[in-house]
């Protein structure tokens, strides 16, 4: 126990030190702790108030939470067979001390009595938000159930906290284990020397002869849009679309349908009409009702746009290649042709001015510009895998901001997408202040024996959205780790995040990094044109096809689901009113919706669209006063970035833009209204 770096004093995580097995000793000590320090409070013998109760109780088990916060995004970026084991071992114990806590008498009974006195406390705006937070933490999750249904709450929490990582774990070894192999040279026509390099390096690392093609995005999504040969792009679509849906050990429709049950079942235990009732009561958006009054004025204006696009591209595919039926498999391929078309603009004339170190000085540039920081390399920092890279994050002054950790490219290990997480929040407690330790991941195109790393322009945007999400930590500034950075509504959490896109579209920006990886030669303002003339190509499409999404985390979780049996069934009627292609039966999405069945976004997918409302209101002011305008992107600071989750999301906004949000600038930007100024 001596030796666990876990249990000794630690500011940075000490990856280099960690041992699998130093996980559980780990937790049950932190544990023991925190149980201790909740105990404490819960039996203070003096009257409770805001200091030894609410907010003691957002200081507690500090240690337990940076152990978590290690070990789950090793699960996510670097995990094996023993982590996974050890997660479906260590959640339902993490799940039962949170229902614990929420669910014990005596400490509810401290939090309530410093609730019903907030009137007289005179607090500043954050420690009443963390009062009203507190409260509605217990009240909301089962605080005031008899013992009988406080009993099932624990099952409930429980089975799902098991089903949860299951699920993802079924997801991971589907992306992992399929493989198109192949062997012919005129297999792989229409693919770009890059892609064939990398699947090249795939089939030697898999000691295979030839090339081979994965379910992971790098590899994915390029031969879908570049190969040539049809038959090949629909078995690797139908491979990607029906993971977790083959009636196998990985088979995830139990999952589904069991997940969505407890879901509901939890909700109505704790007095709401469903899961999506009680989550969307700490959301902006308030309600289902609200959310898909949403999505469908959304779908009004986007439906009509995204059939027109359709009807162009049916039309393109069959003039170029006289293809009567255009399937799913073929959107991709024949969008691609059409856009060069159009915009004489092609990814892989736009990715030798990409390559990953240069987008990563360009995005911390664009942040120093703004924020008036800048990112040291510290090689002195453990990591978890010798390609994460690490940076001491600092102010004009040489003052530490954060500890920042980027990690770029997939591994056998590492579950897909991108996502940013912390090890380490911002607080401040009496004369100290603790400064975040923040991560983004990402699964980025690998460097070839030929070439750098070079992205796709949608790389490049993923990459700037997720740096949005870290900067939303970094710069956090607040007093409680419970409100800290993205502790925020989930419906107000990506309006950071996807702000930073826009900049990948100024020539401003891009001329501070999009320089051709060999002459140095900076990207054309004939394709910086291009970029942004191609930025609403088939954008009702994509529109809806993020409607959709939205659509079908409402019917998993806005109403009763005791009544489905067939996931797939289920699916198809969510997707009737925003479906473009023919629907087939061999795929299923919701058995890989990580999102929605393993991530935090059941009943939030909306968010995403809800939030872009939000960041193109908020660009559009960036926009009338110069993109890296110093007093915009202050107020943008102040109000937004580092406030964390401290006031209501609405009154920050409106504090940093001088009224609410409004949706025009989204529909003009999305190319669904004319753009008038």
């Amino acid at each position: 126990m001596n030796d666990n770096p876990l249990l000794q004093p630690f500011d940075a995580a000490p990856f280099d030190a960690l041992k699998t097995d130093q996980f559980k000793p780990a937790f049950e000590k932190a544990l023991a702790e925190a149980r201790a320090e909740i105990d404490a409070i819960a039996q203070n013998p003096e009257p409770p108030d805001f200091k030894n109760t609410i907010a003691a109780l957002d200081y507690a088990g500090y240690r337990l939470d940076r152990i978590s916060s290690i070990f789950f995004n090793l699960n996510s970026a670097e995990t094996n067979k023993e982590i996974q084991a050890l997660a479906q071992e260590i959640s339902p114990l993490l799940t039962e001390f949170s229902n614990d806590i929420t669910l014990n008498q005596g400490l509810f009974e401290r939090v309530r009595e410093v609730f019903e006195q907030r009137e007289s406390l005179e607090l500043d705006p954050e420690s009443a938000t963390l009062l009203e937070k507190k409260f509605r933490h217990f009240s909301r999750n089962g605080a005031l159930l008899d013992e009988k249904d406080k009993k099932r709450l624990r099952e409930i929490d429980s089975e799902l906290s098991r089903l949860k990582l299951t699920f993802g774990e079924h997801v991971l070894e589907e992306t992992n284990t399929y493989e198109l192999h192949l062997t012919r040279e005129e297999d792989l026509e229409g693919l770009p020397e890059s892609l064939r390099e990398a699947a090249r390096m795939k089939a030697e690392s898999r000691d295979k002869e030839g090339w081979v093609i994965t379910l992971e995005y790098p590899s994915y999504l390029p031969f879908m849009k570049y190969a040539a040969n049809r038959g090949l792009r629909k078995k690797l679509y139908l491979a990607f679309g029906s993971k977790g849906f083959h009636g196998d050990a990985l088979d995830n429709r139990e999952i589904v349908l069991k997940i969505a049950k407890l879901r509901y079942q939890r909700a109505r235990l704790l007095g709401y009409d469903s899961h999506a009732d009680f989550v969307l009561e700490e959301r902006m958006a308030k309600s289902p009702g609200a959310v898909l009054e949403f999505l469908e004025s959304l779908r009004e204006k986007a439906l009509p746009a995204a059939k027109r696009e359709l009807e162009e591209l049916r039309a393109y595919a069959e003039r170029r290649d006289g293809l009567q039926h255009l399937e799913p498999w073929d959107k991709a391929f024949y969008s691609e042709k059409l856009k060069q078309e159009k915009f004489e603009l092609d990814d892989e004339v736009l990715k030798p001015y990409f390559q990953l170190e240069k987008v990563i000085d360009g995005v911390f540039e664009v942040a120093g510009r703004l924020y008036g920081i800048s990112f040291e390399p510290d090689d002195s920092l453990p990591v978890y895998h010798e390609e994460v890279r690490t940076y001491r994050v600092v102010d004009a002054d040489g003052k530490l901001v954060a500890l920042f950790y980027a990690d770029f490219h997939p591994r056998p290990g590492k579950r897909g997408g991108a996502w940013m997480t912390s090890y380490k929040p911002q607080f401040r407690k009496g004369d100290t202040e603790e400064r975040p330790h923040i991560s983004i991941v990402c699964n980025f195109t690998r460097p070839t024996a030929s070439q750098p790393a070079l992205l796709t322009f949608d790389e490049v945007t993923t990459l700037f959205h997720e740096f949005g999400h870290a900067l939303h930590g970094m710069l956090a500034d607040t007093n409680y780790p419970g409100l800290s950075g993205t502790s925020v509504y989930w419906d107000f959490v990506e309006l950071p995040s996807q702000i930073m896109e826009n900049w990948c579209y100024q020539p401003e920006a891009l001329a501070l990094f999009a320089r051709h990886y060999e002459t140095g030669e900076i990207l054309s303002e004939e394709l910086v044109d291009r970029i942004r003339a191609s930025a609403n190509f088939q954008e009702g499409i994509a529109t809806v096809r993020q409607l959709s999404f939205g659509f079908l985390d409402m019917a998993w979780h806005g109403g009763d689901p005791t009544g489905i049996s067939d996931v797939k069934a289920h699916e198809s009627g969510a997707f009737a009113s925003t479906r473009l292609f023919p629907e087939h039966e061999d795929t299923c999405m919701s058995t890989s919706f990580s999102h929605i069945f393993q991530g935090g976004y059941a009943s939030g997918y909306y968010s995403y669209k809800w939030a872009e409302v939000l960041d193109a209101d908020a660009f559009a002011f960036f926009e009338d006063s110069g993109i890296f305008d110093p007093e915009v992107a202050g107020r943008f600071r102040e109000h937004i970035l580092s406030r964390g989750g401290t006031e209501d999301p609405m009154e920050l906004y409106v504090r940093f833009r001088g009224r609410e949000p409004q949706i025009d600038a989204l529909l003009k930007r999305a190319g669904l209204v004319p753009a008038v100024r």
